[in-house]
């Protein structure tokens, strides 16, 4: 068994891979358009993974738009998406100073959630040990669910 991808279906494309893209970090590997079945899927992959994702088309997260309206609810009720990064500070300040919320704060050098525009709660985790606490997130409070 060998893990593929991870289908989350989002309600605003563009604003998803700003999203996960521009925000978050991670890199369209490939797009593909169903007009007959009205839905456009978009496959991300983690910077660290990008070789691995072209050449053997997983690890992935899976972008399903359908292109007829719809609302979805209750991403909690998904679990959560889970990164491991470089250095959880800088990951945090990076989107928070690109206007995401920190719903979780890295208070204790190792975790934080944050949310996608569609609710979808993605858990960031220290690479190797846990850094040092440092202000502002050791003392920083969630905000929200996650």
């Amino acid at each position: 068994m060998q893990y593929l991808h991870t289908m989350v279906r989002v309600s605003d494309l563009e604003a998803s891979l700003d999203f996960y893209c521009n925000k978050l970090g991670l890199i369209e590997i490939s797009r593909r358009e169903s007009e007959r079945g009205r839905f456009t899927l978009v496959f991300l992959a983690a910077p660290d993974d990008v070789e691995r994702a072209r050449a053997e088309k997983a690890p992935m997260l899976e972008l399903t738009w359908n292109w007829d309206s719809e609302t979805y609810t209750g991403g909690r009720n998904f679990g959560h998406l889970a990164y491991r990064v470089e250095d959880i500070y800088a990951t945090c300040q990076r989107l928070l100073d690109a206007g995401i919320t920190i719903n979780r704060p890295p208070r204790d050098g190792h975790m934080a959630f944050i949310r996608s525009p569609d609710g979808i709660s993605i858990e960031l985790l220290q690479a190797g040990d846990p850094l040092p606490e440092q202000e502002p997130w050791a003392s920083m409070q969630n905000t929200g669910t996650w």
